[in-house]
């Protein structure tokens, strides 16, 4: 089985100091490219993240400080990352709750733009857990047959991931070998921004999710709450988050020019 594309797809799996994508920086990324015509580029960086690896993450992904000492910042890689990545859709395990908003926050702190307007991602996890309900290497061995050596390094789980796309489209013929319907597949639910603080309801209206405003319509609230705009911008939301809400504001201000 081989992928149908029609561009570029690109998994990838991110080692982090954490789980928080406000502040937890990437230690490790590894990049798989897949082209249409089945030819494959690879990349894995290891990265200085610019603050102490807590032990609990080392304990998972064997990245110390002192290996990455002498690594590249993100910020040094993130136009190298950006171009490799671009008019790509994206996929991984996890990846659209986890790895693609830190992703973009790192983006956005090295001052690259960031946004998933012209591409779409497909979650290997979430296709996984609605057909099996497992972890990535129980994933591997039950899609794969074999072992995952190497699980927790970057370069293995993002392997691992594409092959288990590729074994899953082979053992269920309802999943369409077409990359937005494996997108439309593997998401939960049709978030606004990354992380989720902003949603779509059932009439494609962003709404909040969290807050005393919780379930109520973006712009409605801003147009009523100038304050709450503001607050949100000084407050510890992610960096994507607060661009989503900068959009939505001056879309509603353009609207009522016009």
């Amino acid at each position: 089985m081989e992928l149908n594309l029609t561009k570029p797809i690109v998994f990838f799996d991110l080692e982090t100091t954490g789980i928080n994508i406000a502040h937890d920086r990437i230690v490790e990324i590894s990049i798989l490219k897949i082209f249409p015509n089945g030819n494959k580029e690879s990349k894995t960086w290891l990265v200085n993240p610019e603050m102490k690896i807590p032990k609990e993450s080392t304990a998972i992904h064997h990245i110390t400080d002192e290996k990455v000492a002498n690594e590249p910042t993100f910020k040094e890689l993130a136009r190298e990352v950006s171009l490799l990545i671009k008019d790509c859709d994206l996929a991984g395990f996890n990846s659209n709750r986890f790895d693609i908003p830190l992703l973009a926050e790192e983006m956005l702190r090295a001052a690259i733009d960031f946004d998933m307007k012209n591409r779409v991602a497909i979650d290997v996890q979430v296709i996984f857990h609605k057909k099996e309900q497992r972890t990535l290497s129980a994933g591997y061995k039950f899609y794969c047959g074999q072992d995952l050596e190497g699980a927790h390094s970057a370069e293995a789980d993002t392997n691992a991931t594409y092959e288990i796309l590729l074994a899953q489209l082979d053992k269920y013929p309802d999943l369409e070998n077409d990359v937005k319907s494996l997108s439309e597949f593997s998401t939960h639910n049709k978030r606004a921004d990354f992380a989720g603080f902003i949603m779509f309801n059932e009439d494609g209206k962003e709404v909040f999710t969290f807050g005393k405003y919780k379930g109520k319509e973006v712009e409605a609230i801003l147009a009523k709450d100038l304050g709450y705009y503001a607050w949100i911008q000084k407050s510890d939301f992610p960096l994507y988050t607060k661009k989503v809400l900068t959009a939505i504001k001056l879309r509603s201000f353009n609207n009522k020019l016009s």
